[in-house]
């Protein structure tokens, strides 16, 4: 994962939380999981790879429940896992939702609705499969939690299905319920109060993603907006607020699926469109009809996990090295910084995942031909010193805690430990420091 999954989850107005059911909740999970709940976004659960040894469905709910702190109400519920995985039984209806072979996923398959006290269900799944399922029912309408459309609402309450997306076992039940539970274009926060895009007829939208040589024949830089109320409609006048409310026209909005890009005359609120940036837009920027101007709340930047010292190999190449990462970061794809009152000789990168050093290492080699030596640091948390005005020369700091800027001025601590993060604390009072900062 990086940055940029976070970042995704911000214009998203719900979220699909996919548990592996013999592994139950992982560690990236719980992050990403952190993004929904700071958002009271509502959270659906598949648990995957029923097809496999699972582990005790009881021990999956009861896992997400005390890792996440969020309720379940399983919708359905396996028959088996493993090789005497059945299918699942759909609670509100009653009935047994049998799968037949759909040859490892390529093929949709017939599914069978049977009622479970009809004769032919126990041929079907078996004696012994029938009274456990039965068992486990039992146990369930009185220990679940009921639904409750405004619980899930408000991020509260999961909805939890079962199945096998590879095998495309309980994949389509699942869609069929997400389209009917889901909401429609959630509020966002601005300057001016609460933006509802059921009531706000006026075109507004924020920079969530940016992607620079999309097309490396053209050197393009796409800049993906998420529209959050009125109609946007091609070649439109819109106003840039944090470019000093500029006028502009978004010529080519596009919409992308994988490979295929598509020109778009209009889109509306809940649509995501991407427009050619010749390098005016940040993440977290406001587009909005000229004459109404406000500002969107701002996108946060998550504390990266990983940091290296960034050199490059040519003391020739300073400036594509500079402009490679300051391009970079601002896509959101990595994050830098530099020790206070130095120039960019050496940059510290961080990254929420380890993969984007190579992917950061590749994009400097093949789009700004820049050789870069990578060197480790130990750090592993970091925060944002929240004080204004503070001089961070006259903090009593651990020996091994590091004070950096980002490229906006904003000054942080690099910790190699959270004894260090408590140290910092106590030794310096009135010190305010953040996880998240607000772009």
């Amino acid at each position: 994962f990086s940055e940029d999954t976070y970042r995704t989850l911000m214009a998203a107005d719900s979220a699909v939380m996919v548990i592996d059911a013999s592994k139950g909740v992982e560690a990236q999970t719980r992050k990403l999981f952190k993004v929904c709940v700071m958002r009271h976004i509502p959270i659906f659960t598949f648990i995957n790879k029923m097809d496999r040894e699972a582990r005790d469905t009881f021990e999956l709910l009861d896992d997400i429940e005390k890792e996440l702190g969020i309720a379940t109400c399983p919708v359905n519920w396996p028959i088996g896992s493993g090789k005497a995985f059945k299918g699942v039984y759909d609670r509100a209806k009653k009935e047994v939702e049998l799968f037949s072979d759909t040859k490892k996923g390529t093929a949709m398959g017939e599914v069978q609705m049977v009622p479970i006290d009809a004769p032919e269900t126990e041929k079907l799944i078996g004696a012994d499969a029938k009274k456990i399922l039965a068992d486990e029912i039992e146990l369930l309408d009185g220990a679940s939690a009921e639904f409750d459309q405004e619980l899930v609402d408000k991020g509260q309450l999961s909805p939890v299905f079962f199945g096998s997306a590879l095998t495309n076992f309980g994949v389509e039940t699942f869609l069929k319920h997400f389209l009917k539970m889901t909401t429609s274009p959630l509020p966002r926060m601005s300057d001016k109060g609460e933006i509802d895009p059921m009531e706000e007829k006026d075109f507004s939208a924020f920079v969530f993603k940016i992607q620079a040589n999309m097309n490396k024949n053209h050197r393009d830089r796409i800049t993906f907006f998420r529209i959050c109320s009125g109609k946007f409609t091609r070649d439109m006048e819109v106003s840039h607020v944090q470019g000093g409310n500029k006028k502009m026209r978004l010529s080519q909005p596009q919409q992308m699926m994988a490979q295929e890009r598509e020109i778009i005359n209009e889109a509306y609120a809940g649509d995501i469109i991407g427009v050619f940036d010749p390098g005016i837009f940040s993440i977290g920027d406001t587009i909005c009809t000229p004459g109404h101007e406000f500002k969107f709340e701002g996108i946060p930047t998550f504390a990266p996990e990983h940091f290296a010292r960034i050199r490059h190999k040519d003391t020739m190449k300073r400036k594509q090295v500079v402009k490679g990462a300051t391009q970079i970061a601002q896509e959101g794809a990595i994050q830098i910084f530099r020790e206070p009152d130095s120039g960019m000789e050496e940059v510290i990168v961080g990254v929420v995942g380890m993969l984007q050093f190579d992917v950061f290492e590749h994009r400097m080699s093949t789009e700004y031909n820049v050789e870069i030596i990578n060197e480790g640091l130990p750090y592993q948390y970091i925060r944002w010193i929240d004080n204004e005005g503070l001089d961070s020369k006259k903090l009593n700091l651990s020996s091994d805690t590091k004070v950096v800027q980002d490229f906006k001025g904003n000054y942080l601590l690099l910790f190699t430990s959270e004894w260090n993060i408590r140290w910092a604390l106590e030794k310096n009072e009135g010190l305010m420091l953040s996880e998240f900062n607000k772009n």
